[in-house]
């Protein structure tokens, strides 16, 4: 029996930033094509002779002019078999978080614009990209109770109340301040510097730091970071 097979394969990046408060997204207009104009996650189709991650490197690099450390497989989508209205297309997401303040945005190829969106102001999106969103979403809200992910999106240095609401932001919830304080400097990987933080009012307080070789390290030796939020 002769196999019928025509399916292409992409690759899409979610790509979270903070700033202000908010949990931010990377996203590009469509330059060409059937959805011109429409927003959509960073990503392309794989060429023959590169690897997945060679090829959502090179979207990121070509579509927003951007490179990031660390980059983790999310899912592949391909249930829907008309997400894409053109043809079959199977896509690999990946994600990734960033300190954005420290990106410069330059769209090129076939990205008309590129720019950080607050997940409570998006625009519509292009394909089934609001659902890969809401994918990574759920899996980083997942991540932040089981690894120390949050510290890729702040500054090297800190305000510990910056920390807490972060995770309020990502979580789409209020926490025990307190107690949430109290776990994290526990671990001994969060610590305090001799500086201060710029606060426009009341006392000054001193910034903190991750120390990501420490963490590595206790990792290593069957080190658990485990926050329960409930």
């Amino acid at each position: 029996m002769e196999l019928k097979q025509n399916i292409k394969i992409a690759v899409d990046a979610i790509v979270f930033g903070y700033a202000d408060n908010k949990l931010n997204v990377l996203l590009i207009k469509q330059k060409y094509g059937v959805l011109k104009n429409k927003w959509a996650l960073v990503g392309g189709f794989v060429k023959d002779d590169e690897t997945l991650n060679d090829a959502v490197n090179r979207e990121l690099h070509e579509e927003a002019g951007i490179k990031v450390n660390y980059l983790e497989q999310l899912y592949t989508f391909g249930d829907d078999l008309d997400r894409d209205p053109r043809f079959r297309v199977i896509s690999v997401a990946y994600f990734a978080l960033v300190n954005s303040t420290k990106l410069v945005l330059k769209a090129d190829t076939d990205a008309e614009d590129a720019r950080w969106f607050p997940l409570d102001e998006l625009p519509a999106l292009a394909f089934d990209h609001q659902s890969i969103l809401q994918t990574a979403q759920k899996r980083l809200q997942s991540k932040l109770t089981y690894q120390p992910v949050g510290f890729d999106l702040l500054p090297k240095e800190f305000l510990f109340s910056e920390l807490e609401t972060l995770y309020c932001t990502i979580l789409e919830k209020e926490i025990d301040r307190r107690n949430f304080r109290k776990k994290i400097l526990s671990f001994g990987i969060v610590e305090e510097t001799e500086k201060f933080g710029n606060k426009k009012s009341g006392r000054p307080a001193k910034l903190f730091k991750f120390n990501g070789l420490k963490y590595n390290k206790l990792a290593q030796e069957g080190f658990l970071f485990d926050i329960n939020f409930a």
